[in-house]
């Protein structure tokens, strides 16, 4: 994957741009209730979510009375820190395998959050390791969407296998790492469905495909929620349907590139309780990078 410092650097350009509006008004100004008042409210437009956002100003607010701090200029480094610190806080932020066998990454969510780019883009990134890696079309309701995987497969040279429209995709999963055991294969990345007639009906089908791997001791090490950055906390309620659902392990925020509510990084793991692992930052194989919690706080306000 892409470096995460340089890939952020660009990534979050709008999301930055107001918080960089925020520090040309901060200057060589006196802290006042006026600046507290610009800190909250930069951090709500960027969709960090009110509950963190009082949180955040609290501890900065207390790290700047600690210091003895009078210029509204210096309080972005207390607010980097205090960004970092909330992000940390022990999480495991790495894409768990297991070695000698196949592993399997579940990708959920709904469709037109990036899931199928995502998952080529895991695709790429493993192959480049030098894994050996089989992409599947779980989602057997919509043609389209196993012609795009079957697209990206070839884009990235990486097989895919799907299975005939309308099938079982529990089936279709159950074929894939029953094969990729006997080929030989490092990772299994599967791409699901993200509509049915009805939210029950989806979930439902999510929990069979999930009991189907998990018949394969140990192979099922992730299950990736891939959520749109653009529709910042709108899509968290749907998030917490299919965390609760499916035992989500990690987040996928794709599409940061194109949204001023970087912020929503924050409130997605503070709603959803799973660390946000990677993000997307642009349409190529390569713009898939490894969260880092220093880089992003840096991006976001340095």
């Amino acid at each position: 994957m892409g470096r995460p410092d340089a890939a952020l650097e660009t990534g979050p350009g709008r999301s930055r741009a107001p918080f960089r509006r925020l520090r040309d008004r901060w200057r060589a100004r006196h802290l006042d209730d006026e600046a507290w008042e610009e800190l909250e409210e930069t951090l709500l437009a960027a969709d960090v979510g009110l509950a963190t956002t009082a949180e955040l100003v609290d501890t900065v607010r207390a790290a700047a009375a600690r210091a003895g701090i009078r210029d509204a200029d210096d309080l972005a480094p207390l607010l980097e820190s205090a960004i970092v610190e909330r992000l940390d806080e022990g999480k495991d932020r790495a894409l768990a395998t297991v070695p000698g066998q196949a592993s399997v990454w579940l990708l959920v969510g709904v469709n037109g959050t990036g899931k199928t780019t995502t998952a080529a883009k895991l695709a790429h990134d493993a192959r480049a390791r030098g894994e050996r890696v089989l992409l599947v079309a779980a989602d057997t309701f919509r043609a389209a969407a196993a012609e795009q995987l079957a697209a990206w497969g070839a884009t990235v040279d990486v097989e895919v296998l799907r299975g005939a429209e309308g099938c079982d995709p529990a089936s279709v999963v159950f074929d894939a790492v029953q094969a990729a055991g006997a080929r030989g294969v490092d990772l299994v990345v599967v791409d699901t469905a993200g509509r049915l007639h009805t939210k029950r009906n989806l979930m439902e089908e999510l929990k069979k495909v999930r009991r189907i791997i998990d018949r394969f001791p140990g192979a099922l090490t992730e299950v990736l929620l891939v959520l749109d950055a653009t529709t910042g906390q709108n899509g968290l309620a749907q998030a917490r349907d299919f965390t609760e659902a499916v035992g989500v392990t990690g987040v996928v925020l794709a599409k940061l590139d194109g949204t001023a509510k970087g912020g929503v990084v924050l409130a997605v793991e503070s709603e959803l309780g799973v660390p946000v692992k990677l993000i997307g930052v642009g349409e190529r194989a390569d713009d898939l990078v490894a969260f880092d919690p220093a880089a992003f706080a840096d991006a976001l306000v340095g």
